[in-house]
């Protein structure tokens, strides 16, 4: 069992993670960049600035010293944001490699690289040499750092083609209200914690609008099929979709006043640009830059998403929202059947 675990990254969720993991008893050491967020850690036992309200663990500490947080660890925990993974992990795998550490690595961040396209889980193996590495581990599914920090109830998934590495972050995460399952399909828990994200856009936008119920679950309904449409043409396994990293991460973004990406989704469709919602959020709002790499993906996978396409259309090229639903709604008509043929969309 592990007992030592380096979290690096002190916003929100990488700050509740080490809360519930010293809770569990397991020496934490988080990392920041900041050192006066390390301060307040460390002195005040907050981090107002990401969890407003919310005491901390005396037993977390924070470091700016990224090789004093990763030193003996047994487990690294990365939960910076994806445009800073490539860094973040290239900075974390040479210090462990310095160190001779052999490490499972869990990430807790949900996105793909603009550029690349590719998983968190490619880029940190590609930026951390294999021989320090056990497994590659992603932690995702319905859940919110502030109800987390608050002890509710909440079940994510451990997910890792190693699944011996994945049954290790499950044993040391889970208790009485942080419940965690172990899935051995990696690419469709990230896949399917990266997209929902843009269908949260559009469920925001649709209550900034006044739409009501029947048009955000016809929203959420028809954005997972697409989801699953492009995921499964991915490598993924189409029942993943349907699971806690799949429509239950789905359903808890697209109606929550917590989520990130449904208070901008909210703010496009009162009117606001989408420089003024960048500025106002304070804080990285996934879904503007996963829209991106999901449409180019779909153009180049040949799938059809045209939920994506319209808020591409919103996010990239100044389309009105109003004129995107339209769009939506008088496009010819479908037959759902084609939604379920699973086996049209598989390498």
């Amino acid at each position: 069992m592990c007992e030592r675990v380096a979290v690096v990254g002190a916003g929100s969720w990488g700050t509740v993670l080490a809360n519930v993991l010293v809770t569990n008893g397991k020496k934490v050491k988080i990392w920041s960049r900041r050192q006066n967020q390390v301060d307040e850690l460390n002195q005040r036992h907050t981090n107002e600035a990401y969890l407003p309200h919310v005491e901390l663990s005396k037993k977390i500490e924070a470091s700016t010293n990224l090789e004093d947080v990763l030193l003996g660890s047994e487990v690294v925990l990365l939960a910076v944001p994806t445009k800073a993974m490539r860094t973040v992990s290239h900075e974390v795998g040479l210090l462990i490699k310095k160190m001779k550490l052999k490490v499972i690595i869990v990430h807790a961040s949900k996105g793909l690289e603009l550029e690349t396209h590719k998983r968190i889980s490619e880029i940190i193996s590609e930026e951390v040499s294999f021989e320090n590495v056990q497994g590659v581990v992603a932690l995702s599914g319905p859940s919110h750092a502030e109800e987390v920090a608050k002890h509710d109830i909440t079940l994510i998934t451990a997910a890792s083609s190693n699944l011996q590495a994945a049954k290790i972050i499950q044993q040391i995460f889970m208790n009485s209200y942080f419940r965690v399952y172990t899935n051995s399909d990696i690419i469709g828990v990230e896949f399917g914690a990266a997209f929902k994200n843009i269908i949260a856009l559009g469920a925001g936008a649709l209550d900034g609008l006044g739409y009501g119920d029947d048009a955000k679950a016809a929203l959420m309904t028809r954005g997972l099929a697409e989801i699953a449409r492009l995921g499964i043409a991915l490598g993924a396994d189409p029942l993943t979709f349907i699971g806690l990293s799949g429509v239950g991460d789905l359903i808890v973004t697209c109606t929550s006043s917590h989520s990130r990406n449904w208070r901008a989704g909210r703010q496009l469709g009162e009117g606001a640009q989408v420089v003024d919602v960048v500025n106002n959020m304070g804080m990285v709002i996934e879904g503007l830059t996963t829209v991106q790499a999901a449409y180019e993906l779909a153009k180049e996978k040949k799938i059809e998403m045209p939920i994506t396409e319209a808020i591409y259309r919103v996010v990239y090229q100044d389309e009105k929202m109003k004129k995107a639903i339209s769009d939506l709604m008088t496009r010819e008509g479908k037959s759902e059947e084609e939604t379920f043929q699973w086996n049209t969309y598989q390498k």
